[in-house]
């Protein structure tokens, strides 16, 4: 499958909201509020509307707080990968016991989401490659992963954990009802 992923800049918020505004969330319908907003968002995330969150989206892609990739397929956006710096995202901070050491630099994925009809084609694997070469090149010491335990994961907005130790993640902490999974790049 010929795709091409892009790193999310100002000039690509029309397909990222497309894709989001479009995207059917079968398995779980409640994530069609999110527009990958939650781990950004401090406030009450059970009130929060779709509208709402996407207000905040726009927001955060204009001021480039929103990093991550998109996945195209014939000029379509059909994926999604939110990556970026680990103290970007206030919820993640707030709600897991992630640091250890507050000198390692960390990058982390939060959310994985490729459109059904394009799931199971190997999309995520190139979009995990390009992550990584993308992050060796860039100040960071590590990329986390939290991928949540007892799931099949392929349905998981987190990541399928296959695919994070198919390409050299660890098992880093283990919690309850989540991994948190590392790979070192440096």
């Amino acid at each position: 499958m010929n795709i091409e992923i892009r790193p999310l800049t100002k000039d690509l918020k029309d397909d990222y909201l497309f894709l989001f505004d479009n995207m059917i969330h079968k398995e779980n319908p409640e994530w069609s509020k999110c527009y990958c907003n939650d781990y950004h968002f401090l406030g009450d995330v059970e009130t929060c509307t779709r509208d709402m969150s996407r207000v905040m989206i726009i927001d955060r892609i204009d001021e480039n707080e929103l990093q991550g990739y998109l996945v195209f397929y014939n000029g379509k956006a059909i994926g999604w990968c939110n990556v970026n710096n680990r103290s970007k995202y206030q919820r993640l901070l707030r709600d897991y016991d992630l640091i250890d050491n507050p000198d390692d630099k960390v990058c982390s994925v939060v959310c994985f989401l490729i459109h059904p009809d394009y799931r199971r084609k190997g999309i995520s694997q190139k979009v995990i490659e390009k992550i990584v070469e993308d992050y060796l090149n860039r100040d960071y010491d590590y990329i986390e992963s939290y991928p949540k335990k007892g799931e099949a994961n392929s349905s998981s907005f987190k990541g399928p954990m296959e695919l994070y130790k198919r390409n050299g993640f660890n098992i880093y902490k283990e919690y309850e009802t989540y991994y948190v999974l590392r790979k070192k790049l440096k």
